[in-house]
């Protein structure tokens, strides 16, 4: 049910010129801010009024009695799920994004040139979050022994990513037996991911155990996202932290220490981001975020899914103050998105 405050259309309008005003200019606004901009002719009385509602209703407050309105949360969530959401990209930010995404010839580069461009349109953190190991598709697999007897499993996906991890195994494998393994993999499991691969060769033990015991219980020892270490500290890419550093939302020394040490973690950016890929909306807003640290309601997080090998792969998108440009930001994500799932699927 929408809040009384907004049922006019009028409130609405202008609410949604408070809310671009004071992310232009960073600065409580007046009721004259409001009528310069406002498409009708409302004396500065009646948009004092006007704002005097939407501040009962729980979208603005005034700092000072005497200074302007300021956007709360519900504010900001308002303009990115009524106003945003209509938004188009502009030509010249199609152009560049475009420009800044032509000719990655690796998945590495195009994750690094897509986090440059995430960072500089939300003036915040670009974040992509690469598929959890489970979802890895196995290109080729490669194992050596180390004279310890531990195993150096290294894992390559389409586009030339890697994944290696030294395993100590429960009992000890010789390198012919790593070698069989490997060419057991990569004979029959290329283009699948490991998921697929160990519900293969379950199913393998269960009808044809004979066949394939040995192979398929060394195969599912090192093809275990488990047992490999499917730790979120490689699978997030961040670009743009230092932008965050000088946002007037964190001038507290103590809140800005837990917001970086939250970005460093990563874990808690990786389950935050995921929540998009659940969600139907081709873009996720999330306006308050104390998922990521307890003072989170400054933040706000546009997200968006992309995919590979025809099925969602992870998911990007940009962590900034609540004071962003909201409608730059959710459609340059979308963009951003579609555009990195192409060149995933070329690089592939």
């Amino acid at each position: 049910m929408r809040n009384p405050a907004l049922q006019e259309r009028r409130n609405r309008q202008i609410l949604a010129d408070l809310v671009r005003t004071y992310i232009e200019t960073g600065e409580p606004v007046s009721s004259r801010a409001i009528s310069k901009r406002f498409e009708e002719s409302l004396s500065t009385a009646t948009i004092r009024n006007i704002m005097a509602d939407l501040e009962d209703g729980g979208f603005l407050y005034q700092p000072h009695t005497s200074a302007g309105r300021v956007p709360t949360p519900a504010a900001y969530r308002f303009f990115a799920q009524e106003i945003a959401s209509q938004a188009t990209l502009s030509v010249e930010d199609q152009s560049w994004i475009q420009r800044e995404l032509t000719g990655a010839h690796s998945a590495a580069e195009i994750t690094e040139k897509a986090g440059h461009v995430l960072a500089e349109v939300s003036r915040g953190v670009g974040i992509i979050v690469a598929p959890p190991l489970r979802s890895a598709v196995l290109e080729h697999a490669r194992m050596w022994l180390l004279p310890d007897g531990r195993v150096v499993v290294v894992l390559i996906s389409p586009g030339g990513n890697t994944r290696d991890k030294v395993l100590r195994p429960s009992r000890a494998f010789t390198q012919q037996e790593l070698d069989a393994t490997a060419d057991f993999l990569n004979r029959h499991y290329n283009g699948w991911t490991l998921d697929a691969i160990r519900s293969d060769l379950l199913q393998k033990l269960a009808t044809e155990r004979e066949r394939y015991e040995t192979l398929a219980q060394s195969a599912l020892t090192f093809c275990d996202p488990a047992v490999l270490g499917d730790s979120v500290g490689q699978r997030v890419y961040v670009e743009g932290t230092a932008q965050i550093v000088g946002a007037p939302e964190f001038a507290d020394q103590n809140q800005l220490r837990e917001l970086l040490a939250a970005i460093e973690e990563k874990h808690r950016l990786v389950s935050v981001l995921n929540a998009c890929i659940e969600t139907p909306e081709p873009v996720f807003v999330q306006i308050g975020i104390k998922e990521i640290f307890q003072a989170g309601q400054n933040l706000a997080l546009i997200s968006a899914p992309y995919s590979g090998q025809d099925q969602v792969q992870g998911s990007l998108g940009v962590l900034g103050p609540t004071r962003l440009d909201y409608e730059r930001a959710m459609t340059a994500v979308a963009y951003v998105a579609r555009l990195f799932s192409e060149a995933l699927q070329k690089i592939e």
